[in-house]
């Protein structure tokens, strides 16, 4: 499974490239404590919103701490043939620690 790290999210996120961010926890999880610019699409829902999981661009996935991103990512991968996603190595725990949000 290929990561990403919370600094380099970071250099990602303060660049013009161009990639799509996921929080896949759960709404309560997501108003407490969230990356700018992300999308929540939380884990229970990933199997009916795949068509809001772009192929064509990076994508990098996260969750608290990067087990139910890794979930996800193994499922898309797995079961609908995704190339393009990447899970935030330690979750936006690790993200708030490093970066601080």
């Amino acid at each position: 499974m290929k990561e990403v790290t919370p600094a380099e999210l970071k250099k990602m996120l303060d660049s013009d490239e161009k990639f799509k961010l996921i929080d896949v926890r759960e709404e309560t999880e997501f108003a407490e404590l969230s990356i700018t610019g992300c999308d929540l699409i939380p884990m229970n829902s990933i199997p009916e919103n795949i068509g809001s999981v772009p192929r064509d661009i990076k994508v990098v996935i996260y969750c608290r701490s990067g087990n139910r991103s890794g979930v996800v990512i193994n499922y898309l991968e797995k079961q609908h043939g995704y190339e393009n996603l990447h899970n935030l190595k330690g979750g936006i725990m690790a993200y708030d620690k490093e970066i601080g949000l």
